[in-house]
Formats: C-alpha cells, sequence, structure tokens
C-alpha cells in the first residue's frame, strides 16, 4: 500500500514539473485565496501565493475559462450549461445566423427545438416525452440506422425485401407485420415552418437529414385516421397549383420501397417507423415557399390520408435526405445542393436550416463525405480518432472502420464498443480527481454524476477528429446530458458510428455533395 502511495506521489511530482514547464499558471479562485488568508500559517502574501500555486499544480489538472480549450484540454463552466431547460420564453425568437454564412445563402429558416418555447405554439397541449422514452425511440432509430448501413433493409438482419413487403401490407391496410425495418420518429427534435400551395398554408415539419420522403397530412383526414396537428390540414383541392403524381411518372417509380402502388390512376406512398408509427397517402408535389421569396415551384411530397403514432402537434416531416425525392436534391438546380443547419445548444433559442449559400466551404473544417451504397439515404463520414481531456485516446483503427452517420434525428451518439470504453475510461480518469459524486446511470448513458451541489464544475474537454483532420471540440453541452456523458455504446465494433444531435448543438453543419463541415459557435 505504502509502495503504490509513493508511486503515485512521484507521478504527481513529475506531473507538475510538466506542467510547470508547458503551461502558464494560473491563480488561485477568490473563494480559496480568501480561505487561505485565514490562517496564520499564509500569512506572507507571497508565500501564501507560492503555496496555493503548488497545491493546484499538484493536485488539479489544467483547466480554463468556459468555451476556450486550455494547453490541458480542461473546461470550467456552470452547471446550468447542461442542465435541462426550464425556461418559458424565446430568448432568440428569429434565425440567428453567423455572419460569415450570410454571403450567398438563398433561403434561411428558423430552426427550433419541436418543445422548446422557441418552437410553434399548440392550441391542445403536447405532453414532451420523458427523457426514457425519448431513449427507447433513440434506440428504435439507431437499430434501423446501423441495419440499413450494413446492409439489411433496416434493424440487423433484416432484408430490402421485407421493409418493402412492410411497406405494402401497411398500404394495404394490414397492421399485423411488425418487421422492425423502420427508424424510430419519436426522436425528431427540431421543426422549420414552410408554407404549401397556392394559396399558401403555414405547415411546421420536422427536419430529418436522414429521410428522403417529405410529407403533410392532408384533406380528406378525419381522426383518428389524422391526429391533432398545430396548423389547418393541407387541402390539395383549394390549392390551385396541386398536382397528383401520376402511377407511371418517374417521380412514382424513385420512391423505390416507398411506393405502395396506385389508388385510382395516382401513385400511392407509405413511410413506416420502427415505433409503429406510420404515414399512408398519395404523392403529389406543389409550391413550397421556404421563406419570402425563395420556392420550390413543383415540390414533391406524400400526402397523408391516414397516419398513426408520435407525430401529434406536427403537420408533417421534410426530409433532407441525399436521394432524389428529397428537399435538398429536389432544390438542388436552384440552391447548388449546398445546405446547412445550426441545432440551437438549448430549447429557449433558435437556430437555423439554410439552402445554398457559399460555394466555399472557408470557416468551416472539413471532411469528406462517404457513402453506404446499402443505403446512400444517410451522410456518412470517418471517424478517426477521440481525445479526451487534449490528449488522444487509444482505440484501434478496426473500430472505426464502419465509418459514422452525421443524423439530426438520433439523440445520442454512438460509438463501436472499443471506442466508447476507451472513451468512457479516459473520461472517468480524467474527472476523477475533482471528487465530483457519481449518479447511478440513466437508461442507456452509464457514466453519471450529481452535480446537485456545484454552480461550476471543471470538465475534461472532448473532441472527435475525422479524416483529413477535421476535428469537433464539443462544449459542455455536447459532452454531458443529464448530468451523463453523453455517449453510448453501438451493438457492435462493426456498426457504423452515428453523430446524434446532442453533439452537433451550436455547430454549423453544412453539405455540399462532397465534404461535410463544421463551424463552432455559429447559433
Amino acid at each position: 500500500m505504502m509502495g503504490g502511495r509513493n508511486r503515485a506521489r512521484a507521478q504527481l511530482v513529475r506531473l507538475t514539473f510538466r506542467r510547470r514547464v508547458l503551461s502558464p499558471s494560473s491563480g488561485p479562485s477568490r473563494a480559496d485565496a480568501s480561505a487561505m488568508a485565514s490562517s496564520s500559517l499564509f500569512a506572507s502574501p507571497a508565500r501564501r501565493a507560492l503555496l496555493l500555486s503548488s497545491f493546484l499544480l499538484c493536485f488539479l489538472p489544467r483547466h480554463v475559462a468556459a468555451g476556450a480549450a486550455g494547453a490541458g484540454g480542461y473546461v470550467t463552466v456552470s452547471t446550468a450549461s447542461f442542465a435541462a431547460a426550464s425556461s418559458a420564453t424565446c430568448d432568440e425568437p428569429g434565425p440567428v445566423i453567423a455572419p460569415r454564412q450570410r454571403n450567398g445563402t438563398l433561403a434561411v429558416l428558423r430552426l427550433a427545438h419541436r418543445h422548446g418555447p422557441c418552437g410553434p405554439s399548440t392550441a391542445s397541449a403536447v405532453v414532451e416525452p420523458s427523457f426514457a422514452e425519448v431513449q427507447r425511440a433513440d434506440q428504435r432509430r439507431v437499430e434501423y440506422i446501423q441495419g440499413r448501413v450494413s446492409g439489411g433493409g433496416g434493424a440487423r438482419g433484416a432484408s430490402k425485401g421485407g421493409l418493402q413487403q412492410r411497406q405494402q401490407q401497411l398500404a394495404a391496410g394490414s397492421r399485423s407485420a411488425t418487421l422492425p425495418t423502420t427508424m424510430g420518429v419519436g426522436t425528431f427534435q427540431y421543426v422549420v415552418t414552410v408554407s404549401l400551395g397556392t394559396p399558401g398554408v403555414s405547415q411546421t415539419m420536422e427536419v430529418d437529414t436522414g429521410s428522403d420522403v417529405s410529407w403533410v397530412q392532408c384533406k380528406p383526414c378525419a381522426a383518428p385516421a389524422c391526429y391533432s396537428q398545430r396548423d389547418q390540414l393541407f387541402d390539395p383541392a383549394k390549392s390551385s397549383t396541386y398536382s397528383a403524381v401520376p402511377c407511371g411518372a418517374d417521380a412514382c417509380s424513385d420512391l423505390g420501397i416507398y411506393m405502395a402502388g396506385c389508388s385510382g390512376s395516382q401513385c400511392g406512398y407509405v413511410v413506416s417507423y420502427g415505433d409503429g408509427s406510420n404515414t399512408t397517402g398519395v404523392y403529389g408535389s406543389d409550391t413550397l415557399a421556404l421563406a419570402p421569396g425563395n420556392t420550390v415551384g413543383t415540390f414533391l411530397f406524400g400526402c397523408g390520408h391516414a397516419q398513426a403514432g408520435l407525430f401529434a402537434g406536427i403537420d408533417g416531416l421534410l426530409a433532407l435526405g441525399r436521394q432524389a425525392m428529397s428537399l435538398k436534391s429536389q432544390a438542388a438546380g436552384a440552391y447548388g445542393g449546398v445546405f446547412s443547419y445550426c441545432l440551437p445548444s438549448k430549447p429557449s433559442s433558435a437556430g437555423y436550416l439554410t439552402l445554398g449559400g457559399p460555394s466555399s466551404a472557408s470557416g468551416f473544417a472539413t471532411t469528406g463525405l462517404l457513402t453506404a451504397w446499402s443505403a446512400p439515404t444517410f451522410y456518412m463520414v470517418m471517424l478517426t480518432g477521440i481525445s479526451v481531456g487534449g490528449q488522444p485516446v487509444a482505440v484501434p483503427a478496426s473500430a472505426f472502420a464502419g465509418g459514422m452517420v452525421v443524423d439530426t434525428g438520433t439523440v445520442i451518439t454512438r460509438l463501436p464498443p472499443a471506442a466508447y470504453a476507451a472513451l468512457r475510461s479516459a473520461f472517468r480518469g480524467a474527472i476523477a480527481p475533482y471528487g465530483y459524486p457519481s449518479a447511478p446511470a440513466n437508461g442507456i448513458l452509464d457514466t453519471c454524476y450529481d452535480f446537485s451541489r456545484y454552480g461550476v464544475v471543471t470538465l475534461p474537454t472532448v473532441a472527435l477528429t475525422f479524416s483529413g483532420g477535421a476535428t469537433l471540440a464539443l462544449e459542455a453541452p455536447g459532452i454531458l446530458s443529464s448530468g451523463c456523458l453523453a455517449f453510448a455504446p453501438n451493438g457492435g465494433d462493426g456498426d457504423a458510428a452515428i453523430l446524434g444531435n446532442v453533439q452537433q448543438r451550436s455547430f454549423a453543419v453544412r453539405f455540399d455533395g462532397g465534404t461535410v463541415g463544421f463551424m463552432p459557435g455559429a447559433c
């Protein structure tokens, strides 16, 4: 025991020497200095400063002020920055976009958290799901994405044919099939408001980079076939610019697995989700107004006549995936196939979604865009490294071979088990000297702390590095969620990692068809 203590003390001495040589020293806090001054042992100011500096260097990791990464890789932050938001007012009601992003941007939409005060008000209150419910839906979505990327139609082992069979059963009115080849819809968090048709009808739609088919509820659609929504139902019969897509049209065949036969001569569609939610209807086109002066003239979307599941309070879904039927692809002629978004760091603030913008990615740290041929919808990048407290974490390169999906609909970032275990171990070791009490696991989050007695805490930084050297240096709300390390393991090391929306918040994330770029502090 004594030998172990002596070795630990020697390591602290060596660590102190390194930090004194390589890093600038930091002075004591006012509270610490006041406590020291109360003792006669530290009567001399010079002696107090020297002894206090030595004490801090011996026993605490280096850290810097909130929002800036220091040489030692620590940040000191208010616990309010990662606590559950309780504000009832919207701090930033308009779309907030960084000035360097404005040049060349053609369409800017205000993006808000679905359940926050900046989100749409609803005539009938929609109950926000519990964290446990969000985690369950999140896991269903993760299984769907990983199954698609690995070559199945959905959850691991499911075939593309199985997914198509499920879609066709829904279109035919059957609700008995339960093949888990679908995404969890309950995790979608962010909404924009657009106008559809002529005259325009306001529609509040959830934004999803992991979907290709956009849709809204349409008349005729009486309850229970349609759920209660914020805005009036879209009525294609009252829009002078609406057109139904014929069954033989290319746009109908482009739906692929989402095509659901014909309703009369009209092309039918169906999209089902892993939690049992689904939408079924006819495929059509109409004028979509994104912002004043910015329209997509013949926007293809699903006109839903039968919906079920966790959609209450929204009017539909705006798909930003990579396939031909997504908004990104349909608007490429006008906006160059470039779009970006900034997810707000807290529900009481607003972010933005932009289409178009500068052709250059200046100001962004970029990495190459990859494609999973079994799942070309998704935006994939190659994760190459993780650091904690400014130090690289030892992870075998093979753990990252499955790539990483950048997804707005997944909440918690998933890592291959080997990478997650290394991250967790490094994080626990780096934060241990501060003595924060541990807390019970919260669902899939297994590294949790009780910060209830603290106004500020010191955290080791966490950064993700991608091919080409692009690095995502996370802020405190991207490191912790509800007091827990905001990462979770995949089912296996062969699964694709997923960059969830918790880690993307406050970053501008830009897509241009060849790269994905990240810019911090954008909203």
